[in-house]
């Protein structure tokens, strides 16, 4: 997955926000003021950090190369995508969706009523 399009496909998830928080070389994306995905590109090509359960991180950093416990993250938390690895771009997006998912589910639920209230103005 180039970075170009998963920075377009976090940035339609409802609600979504970017920011620089971290300097010019960290895109963070957040949901109702809370992080859900951080995009970076070094020497090495592009990468994302993810939110995920605890258990899918264990089963995913066994699993693909080009994912590892999140950099300068919880590692128990966080993942890392390495881009244009042995990760499917439609695996890529459904990590996106998982962790935009996580963040929503933990908003209060007068954020989240917020949130899909954003919905139904946007239709």
């Amino acid at each position: 997955m180039e970075q170009a399009k998963l920075a377009h496909y976090l940035g339609n998830l409802k609600g979504a926000e970017t920011s620089y928080p971290f300097g010019p070389e960290v895109l963070v994306y957040k949901i109702k003021g809370k992080m859900f995905a951080l995009i970076t590109e070094n020497e090495k090509g592009c990468r994302v950090n993810l939110k995920a359960q605890p258990n899918d991180v264990e089963v995913l950093v066994d699993e693909f190369v080009a994912i590892t416990p999140g950099y300068h993250m919880n590692k128990r938390h966080w993942i890392t995508v390495q881009l244009g690895g042995d990760v499917p771009t439609s695996m890529v997006e459904d990590l996106a969706d998982r962790s935009y998912q996580l963040i929503v589910s933990k908003l209060t639920k007068k954020l989240q009523l917020e949130l899909e209230l954003l919905a139904h103005v946007y239709k």
